[in-house]
């Protein structure tokens, strides 16, 4: 169940993120929108990092969330913000990928 929660929390990191760009994107009330969400997105998944690291391990649950996070943006970043999808990005991607991975199974 915390690895469940672990990967929402990842994904809601996407979602902070995501709202950090259109933030930069945007202006007026709808800038302010966004920054909520931000917010909201921060907080829940603060709070789910926080429920899955009362029984994994620390430094496996923070390096997970944050990969997940990270993988997401990249993938948000190039489906969504129209950034370039390079055999170096997407090679660097895939390690990471496999990182994770790799911690969800050595991790007990």
């Amino acid at each position: 169940m915390n690895w469940l929660l672990l990967i929402i929390g990842g994904l809601f990191e996407v979602g902070f993120a995501a709202c950090l760009g259109k933030v930069k994107e945007t202006s007026g009330l709808e800038s302010k929108l966004w920054f909520f969400g931000f917010l909201v997105c921060l907080a829940i998944s603060m709070f789910l990092l926080i429920k899955a690291s009362k029984t994994l391990p620390i430094g496996t649950a923070y390096a997970v969330w944050t990969g997940i996070g990270a993988v997401g943006t990249v993938l948000i970043g190039i489906f969504y913000f129209n950034e370039p999808a390079t055999f170096w990005r997407v090679l660097f991607l895939s390690t990471l990928i496999i990182s994770i991975v790799g911690l969800k199974f050595v991790t007990n």
